[in-house]
């Protein structure tokens, strides 16, 4: 077998509840990562103190290096009749398999019906998940991973189940996103801008990019689906809408970028923050971040040098004076360069200081415009300032709403690029929509046209502005189902099962998707939707590529050394002072690189993190510590097929046959606990415990444990019967352990299962159309569970005992059995605790105290159940016996206080029963615990 994925664990730690609460199950959570760190720390620095084991596994691992060549056809099946490799590869393991698939239709929805024909009155359900469309904005991130590894691993597992499923894949278009990252690298590159390309030719290059990072952005989906954002969908709704007068032409105040030369989504603009556009790492939006500023502060402005700083943040007091007299008026500002498209000065109603100026002018100093007063009890606030408040309704969205009440004038001082226009007064009209013309097609609009223009001569432009891409997205439910057609695809697969997103996108896009899609189908497009939480680096910080800790998925899979990392860094947009801060993020968090951990790992340490929380603190340790997992698998898989030799042919089905024996029903029911605890976690959308209980079940259960005891079992000298049935147990413990891990490993699950046999009568072609395990009747051994917990106990406190004396090899156990039932029980299960007892010689029940021999160590596991253990010669007779009496010191109090409670007056009528049954049985352990050490300080105390 090959090294744990963890550090070396008894198995008997392994057999407790499943977590039921979220605490519980955070605290599982933090141990499996605190194993799986350790995990890979501990193979990194594995001590070399035994010579041939170190050369064994360096062969291994030069086996393992020698560079992998894909030579199935594309499409095809993978020749399985070749011998495993010597380790495992994920490169190797992954490859051809995607193109298999895809080839044999397995994605498509229709597949289910023919692997899972359903019987006489049945129905069939959906799942259907519409999959968030990546922004083609350029290469994935590690938040695109996670999305995919939880929507694949919620298809696989509908599949399995026998459900038709849709995983409908697409792009979005991410008209601004995309276009700064465009025009960023355009300019870097050639020192162009859009302008000067000019529209038609920007827009092909917008589409070179589109076409060469498309690619790399499908996840595993039916791939003849693809859509996209910018569809005919858009142009329906935006029509129907418009003929509605939901959308109308109008003149609003919108927050414009003047280096992006576009307007920007309310909902894009956050504030407190950073005065920054920028690109979220995680969600592919553009973010407008504003700073609050609390005084005088010297800030860049896009455009200018960046080393040169303008001050903000400062009161301007100015006054206009009142048009027919000499009178002033004092208003204030933090941008006085407003002042030019003032249309108004506003005071309260109340104000006795201006009630003698109501309905006069006051005028502009600069230009020729008489700016009247308005009374206004919402703008102002008498106790502010001076109470006077200069209106400039272009430029402000609370002098807009001023500007909106009162009728005033509303002048743009600014061009597009933020300078002042020319004449710093250009009037435009609020309402100028009515020579907008809406059509469908650019016949539509030209009939439209001809009716508004009444036979007067006129000419079309299509409009060069287009809504943001939230707008298109917020289509994507049913327009990838090709609504507004009638589809069929459309009445059956909408609308989707579920939808899973981000916390940061519920308004931008989840909100949008509601409302469109009542409004326009009648129906949510959703029945649920599950948001999973944002992945932070290991420090908690949010990824940022000016920071270096952004992870490509594909650098995780394949593996990638310092040196690419940084130069990834330069085929960016980054400034070369943003690149050095980069590189030194990337040399603190991975100074060696990014190792190569393979889809599987990444995919199942994505879902192993995902219990709730809103955010995650990825480390790559860990991912690599679920590829050791991965090795385990592989490994064990491949040690098990030698014991199901070439005569070996599964059983036609999987009942037991009743001739098993008690660690064959203990696993299987093991294998029905973790089918069951699967389904339930994966229904609540618990990945994190679902992958745990696949974990669980994988490494402690079936590795640890069942392949282990069954060797005994599996030898030429075993009974025919024997070797049979165990390998007939550990056949389907590999088929049913390797379908509950599928939804989360697809890859080496496909590996490993082709190369079982195929039970009579099976001809399923893939693990991704096998049935998925459910809880099944036939394999409930309640009893033969309880049985085989309790040798697993003394089995655990046989091996404690043995570690305490630091005993290595010639381990003899002499199990002290006070009744007949557990006697026999133990008298069974010698071998097992044999095989699965490192450096265990020999096994031994006695039923009397006399059996032992003198110089044994003992301890307790039950009143009636002690193990003793042979240490004659080997420890330090004083040392042990003072060991004796410190724990008996210790036993004897812990007893005291149990006799004290239970002497209690009325104890037996104020104490619950089960508490009654719980003291009483520590009671009798403590006394047993007492009688054990008081035996084996006496053999010690012989041996002086």
């Amino acid at each position: 077998m090959s090294d744990p994925v963890t550090p070396q664990q008894d198995p008997a730690d392994a057999q407790t509840p499943a977590p039921t609460t979220k605490s519980a199950a955070k605290k599982e959570a933090k141990r499996l990562e605190k194993e799986a760190k350790l995990a890979a720390k501990a193979a990194k620095a594995a001590p070399s103190a035994e010579k041939k084991a170190k050369a064994e596994k360096a062969k291994k691992d030069d086996a393992a290096e020698v560079p992998f060549v894909n030579t199935t056809p594309k499409g095809e099946k993978k020749d399985m009749a070749q011998p495993m490799a010597a380790g495992y590869n994920p490169i190797a393991i992954e490859a051809a398999w995607y193109d298999w698939w895809s080839a044999q239709g397995f994605f498509k929805p229709e597949s289910t019906e023919r692997y899972f024909p359903l019987k006489d009155g049945e129905t069939r359900e959906l799942f259907v998940v519409p999959a968030p469309p990546p922004n083609v904005t350029g290469s994935l991130h590690i938040g695109h991973g996670l999305t995919t590894a939880i929507q694949d691993a919620l298809v696989r597992w509908n599949r399995m189940l026998g459900k038709e499923t849709l995983f409908a894949p697409g792009f979005d278009h991410a008209g601004i996103s995309t276009q700064s990252v465009v025009e960023k690298r355009l300019y870097k590159t050639s020192g162009k801008t859009r302008h000067d390309l000019g529209r038609e030719k920007f827009v092909d290059t917008v589409r070179e990019w589109k076409d060469e990072y498309a690619a790399s952005s499908h996840p595993q989906t039916d791939p003849h689906r693809h859509a996209q954002t910018l569809s005919k969908a858009v142009i329906e709704t935006f029509c129907r809408l418009h003929e509605e007068g939901i959308i109308y032409r109008a003149n609003r105040l919108v927050n414009w970028c003047v280096k992006l030369n576009t307007t920007l989504s309310n909902l894009e603009v956050r504030m407190p923050a950073h005065s920054k556009v920028d690109v979220n790492a995680d969600c592919d939006t553009l973010k407008v971040e504003q700073k609050q500023l609390t005084g005088r502060t010297l800030l860049n402005v896009p455009g200018y040098d960046i080393k040169e700083r303008f001050e903000f943040g400062v009161i301007t007091s100015f006054a206009y004076v009142i048009e027919g007299s000499d009178e002033r008026i004092i208003v204030a500002t933090t941008r006085p360069e407003t002042m030019l498209g003032d249309t108004a000065i506003a005071v309260h109603p109340d104000d006795p200081r201006y009630k003698h100026l109501h309905g006069k002018f006051a005028l502009h100093p600069f230009l020729d415009r008489r700016l009247p007063i308005v009374t206004d009890s919402i703008i102002v606030d008498m106790e502010f300032g001076t109470g006077a408040v200069k209106i400039t309704p272009a430029h402000d969205p609370n002098d807009y709403e001023v500007g909106m009440r009162h009728n005033l004038e509303f002048i743009n001082i600014l061009n597009d690029d933020g300078t002042f226009n020319a004449n710093a007064g250009e009037r435009f009209n609020v309402n100028d929509g009515k020579h907008w013309v809406v059509g469908r097609t650019v016949e539509e609009a030209q009939q439209r046209g001809e009716a508004l223009a009444a036979g007067r001569k006129f000419t079309l432009e299509q409009d060069e502005d287009v809504l943001d891409t939230w707008f298109s997205s917020g289509l994507w439910p049913f327009s990838i189902m090709g609504w507004p057609d009638n589809t069929s695809d459309f009445n059956k697969f909408y609308p989707a099962s579920l939808l899973e997103t981000g916390w940061d996108i519920l308004f931008f896009w989840v909100a949008r998707m509601v409302l469109l899609g009542i409004k326009l189908t009648g129906q949510m497009p959703f029945k649920e939707v599950y948001c999973h939480a944002m992945i932070r680096d290991a420090h908690g910080r949010k990824m940022s590529k000016s920071l270096g800790n952004v992870i490509d998925p594909i650098d995780v899979i394949q593996g990638q050394t310092l040196e690419n990392l940084h130069a990834k860094l330069r085929e960016g947009n980054l400034d070369e002072k943003e690149i050095v801060k980069a590189t030194a993020g990337q040399k603190k968090d991975f100074p060696k690189g990014i190792p190569q951990c393979g889809t599987d790992a990444l995919r199942f340490a994505l879902c192993a993190y995902s219990g709730g929380g809103r955010d995650i603190n990825l480390e790559i340790l860990r991912v690599e510590g679920y590829r050791k997992f991965c090795n385990k698998i592989f490994n064990a898989t491949k040690f098990a097929m030698l014991k199901l030799d070439e005569s070996f042919v599964p059983e036609p089905t999987s009942k037991p046959t009743g001739k098993e024996s008690l660690v064959e029903k203990w696993i299987l029911h093991k294998l029905n606990i973790a089918a069951a605890e699967i389904n339930t976690q994966l229904a609540e959308r618990n990945f994190m415990t679902a992958t745990t209980s696949a974990y669980n079940f994988w490494l402690y259960e079936l590795c640890d444990v069942y392949i282990e005891a069954m060797k005994p079992m599996t030898d030429e000298s075993a009974p025919i019967e024997t070797r049979r049935s165990a390998q007939q147990t550990l056949y389907t413990c590999l088929d049913y352990g390797l379908r509950l891990l599928h939804p989360f490993m697809p890859f080496v699950t496909e590996e490993l299962w082709q190369r079982l046999p195929r039970r009579p009568n099976d001809s399923t072609p893939s693990i991704m159309v096998s049935a998925f395990p459910v809880h099944n009747n036939a394999f409930v051994f309640d009893a033969a569970d309880k049985s085989f917990d309790l040798v697993f106990s003394a089995l655990k406190t046989g091996r404690s005992l043995a570690a305490s004396y630091n005993l290595q090899t010639d381990i003899q156990f002499f199990l002290h059995i006070q009744n007949d039932e557990e006697a026999a029980l133990f008298e069974s299960q010698l071998p097992t605790i044999v095989a699965l007892t490192k450096g265990c010689k020999s096994a031994k029940v006695v039923r009397d105290l006399s059996e032992i021999p003198d110089g044994c160590g003992g301890a307790v596991v039950t009143p009636s159940i002690a193990v003793h253990t042979l240490v004659r010669g080997l420890v330090d007779l004083d040392v042990e016996i003072a060991k004796c009496d410190k724990k008996l010191d210790l036993a004897r109090l812990n007893l005291q206080k149990v006799i004290k409670v239970e002497s209690q007056a009325d104890y037996a009528e104020t104490v619950p029963e089960n508490v009654r049954l719980a003291n009483e049985e520590k009671r009798k352990t403590l006394e047993a615990e007492i009688s054990t050490l008081e035996l084996s300080k006496e053999m010690f105390t012989k041996l002086k």
